[in-house]
């Protein structure tokens, strides 16, 4: 089909360099160039094949940029990209949906997986989008919840895409209650009417966090998104709330009162480990504190030479 010659093509950066290098592509007639996702191409680190796409297009051509947050980042490669651009902006920058209703609740993290299982239940929650910061943590809070009795799915980067393609299904049409998801492997999730959103474990990049919450109230409707929260945590809420520019409302749940005589501790999400996250005291979601380096997000496999990460995801 490519060789044919078509009039829309969406490719990863990596993928689409691998087909201009295999000569099963012919870039010169394009007329519009779209980046969209631009926030996330900076972070997993694809701005150099970005460029070099860009220098192969012809140079008469229309540019169109989207991005779901406007760091400096983006601002710098808009200003590089872009000539002269019309800014379309649908919300203040960085800011989430007044929609969306946030709040906290702290607590201890080996107990969080408990405190989520009883929410869900006590609460009657049908449709739940959970977030955490690793694989190995949603598989094995999937696994919690489904021994629980509460019919739950993961999605992540290790998932076939037919594996993820039936999670998704089987979430939208209420087969299962609960979709445990990696930041990346959720990215662009939309979901109708979608009524709750957690974060098991809050992202060590605040800008993550105005997109998870943007998976609920959508298009009008309004949604509830709570943050389970531990004491390790605290410095990552604070940026959060830095960043969107509010003080997030914070509760604790009877039964589930946080220990004051744990310390907060570093939480490790570097390369090579399996552990959970934000969770590092050996809950049913997390990784052990003292054991292997937790891993950042969704893989720690972004370098930005490997272009086949681009195609896992």
């Amino acid at each position: 089909m490519l060789r044919n010659g078509i009039d829309i093509l969406i490719a990863t950066p990596g993928r689409l360099l691998d087909h201009v290098g295999q000569g099963t592509v012919d870039l010169s007639a394009v007329e519009f160039f779209i980046l969209d996702e631009a926030d996330r191409m900076l972070d997993m680190g694809f701005i150099r094949d970005i460029r070099r796409v860009i220098t192969i297009l012809p140079k008469a051509r229309q540019n169109l940029l989207f991005s779901a947050t406007y760091s400096d980042d983006i601002k710098t490669l808009a200003s590089t990209l872009l000539r002269n651009p019309a800014e379309v902006e649908v919300a203040r920058r960085n800011t989430s949906s007044e929609l969306v209703k946030q709040s906290v609740i702290l607590v201890d993290c080996k107990r969080k997986s408990a405190l989520l299982g009883e929410l869900i239940g006590k609460n009657k929650w049908e449709q739940v989008l959970v977030f955490t910061c690793t694989k190995h943590g949603a598989n094995k809070l999937t696994e919690y919840l489904q021994k629980i009795g509460i019919t739950a799915a993961a999605i992540h980067g290790n998932k076939s895409q037919a594996a993820r393609t039936k999670a998704l299904n089987d979430f939208k049409c209420s087969s299962v209650r609960v979709l445990v998801a990696t930041d990346i492997a959720a990215r662009g999730i939309d979901i109708d009417a979608l009524p709750h959103v957690v974060n098991f474990e809050l992202p060590n990049i605040a800008e993550d966090y105005v997109h998870r919450i943007g998976r609920t109230g959508r298009a009008g409707c309004e949604g509830e998104a709570i943050s389970l929260v531990c004491v390790d945590e605290a410095d990552y809420l604070r940026g959060i709330e830095k960043l969107i520019n509010k003080k997030l409302d914070s509760t604790i749940v009877e039964g589930y009162e946080p220990d004051p005589s744990i310390k907060a501790e570093p939480i490790q999400r570097g390369r090579g480990g399996a552990g959970g996250g934000g969770g590092n005291r050996g809950g049913n979601g997390g990784g052990d504190r003292g054991g292997k380096p937790t891993q950042k997000r969704d893989s720690g496999r972004h370098e930005p030479k490997r272009r086949d990460n681009d195609r896992r995801h």
